[in-house]
């Protein structure tokens, strides 16, 4: 409970996820890597007040949370629409309308970028570094997003953490990628 095997405690801003999962839940939020898998409602404006609504905010509370987030992530107007009637880009936006309507101090993105074109990456990643105050947790093989976005960098290799640094250090690094299977990012070259 809250352990992980031979390595010590878990804990979110102080508190056990064993103990106080519902406050873990309230505190961070998940971006999934395929928008699909996180939205399900059959609006774009229910999915974003589901968490809301579940947290025991009153309908015009979740509302107005809604609205804050649709156009956070630049999609006023669209919470009427059905996810499936949106692009790719405007579903992960939508996706993260979700997270945010939480209130959550802390993102964790799974692979964010991932079929995205180049404008719609470019979207969310400047959407994303203009989260002040949210600490962002980014697993990512998009090496240059990861210096857009993270002042940190701890790189992972068959399941095990192999270094720990600052982004541009650690990815500049031509042997420690090679080592990983990696490249040094084409900015860094």
């Amino acid at each position: 409970m809250g352990l992980l095997p031979g390595r010590g405690r878990v804990r979110v801003g102080g508190l056990n996820p064993d103990r106080q999962p519902r406050e873990v839940r309230r505190r961070v939020g998940l971006l999934f890597q395929d928008p699909d898998d996180q939205l399900f409602m059959p609006t774009v404006a229910e999915d974003v007040a589901f968490g809301p609504l579940n947290l025991g905010l009153s309908r015009e509370e979740a509302q107005a949370r809604v609205d804050a987030s649709l156009a956070a992530v630049g999609l006023e107007g669209v919470g009427g629409k059905l996810p499936q009637h949106l692009s790719l880009g405007q579903r992960r936006r939508a996706a993260l309308a979700t997270v945010l309507a939480m209130g959550c101090e802390t993102l964790v993105l799974d692979e964010p970028t991932a079929n995205l074109d180049p404008r719609g990456r470019r979207d969310l990643l400047e959407l994303l570094a203009s989260l002040n105050g949210t600490t962002l947790l980014v697993a990512t093989h998009d090496l240059e997003a990861v210096l857009d976005l993270c002042a940190r960098t701890l790189l992972l290799s068959a399941g095990r953490i192999v270094a720990d640094g600052p982004s541009a250090e650690l990815l500049g690094d031509p042997a420690l990628m090679a080592n990983h299977g990696l490249e040094v990012p084409y900015r860094l070259r």
